[in-house]
């Protein structure tokens, strides 16, 4: 489900995959709908290659926006308030106990949780596959 949005360095917010070309990616905004081309010279990511650093071996991302979504009830994070009040890595521990807390830093659980709140607006509630969970667990 992930796999077809990208996080485009320099670039706020996260993108959809629309179409690609012989050297180009034309991408979709997922806050404002707007569709642009993203060339070979631009970095870019997609979530579903992302895994973050756990005490047990790397987490996918998909698996720990799913937790993030059965945590959080299926609503938004307030990031700002979390990030003010320093509580940016107790909130994360809350949802990935095990979580590398030398390797992970606030950074990236800030962007966690904003990546989260995006995928969320758009209208994204499930964030791995079925069939990925059960490759995994045979």
């Amino acid at each position: 489900m992930i796999r077809s949005i990208l996080s485009i360095t320099g670039k706020p917010g996260l993108y959809k995959i629309i179409t690609n070309g012989a050297r180009t990616l034309v991408v979709e905004d997922l806050t404002n709908g707007k569709r642009f081309p993203v060339h070979m010279r631009d970095k870019v990511v997609s979530l579903g290659d992302i895994a973050m650093y756990t005490d047990s071996g790397d987490k996918p991302l998909g698996e720990i926006l799913d937790k993030v979504y059965e945590v959080a009830g299926g609503q938004p994070l307030d990031v700002k308030a979390l990030a003010a009040a320093g509580e940016l890595k107790a909130k994360f521990g809350e949802i990935i106990p095990d979580f590398d807390r030398d390797r992970v830093y606030d950074n990236d659980v800030k962007k966690l949780f904003t990546w989260y709140n995006l995928l969320l607006a758009s209208g994204m509630t499930k964030f791995t596959r079925e069939e990925e969970k059960t490759e995994e667990a045979e």
